[in-house]
């Protein structure tokens, strides 16, 4: 029954997995962005509304962050 489904052109899973490399630095830059956007998060919810922190360095620090996650992600390995 399995067969029928299964499709003869498709690659492995182990074949899919092989060129999808993240190294430590993929993971560094992307725990790093994560760590910029929830303190961007939490400046922003702790400060008055119209302090410098809420307005200028929060925001900062978010686009900071939302910047870090996809070049983490498009960071090739010298490795490879």
């Amino acid at each position: 029954m399995n067969k029928l489904f299964e499709n003869k052109n498709s690659k492995n899973d182990s074949e899919i997995f092989e060129s999808w490399d993240f190294g430590k630095t993929n993971y560094l830059l992307f725990i790093i962005g994560l760590i910029f956007i929830l303190s961007g998060y939490i400046l922003m919810a702790n400060g008055e509304v119209y302090s410098t922190q809420s307005l200028t360095i929060a925001p900062i620090i978010l686009f900071i962050g939302y910047f870090l996650i996809p070049v983490s992600l498009m960071v090739k390995n010298k490795n490879t």
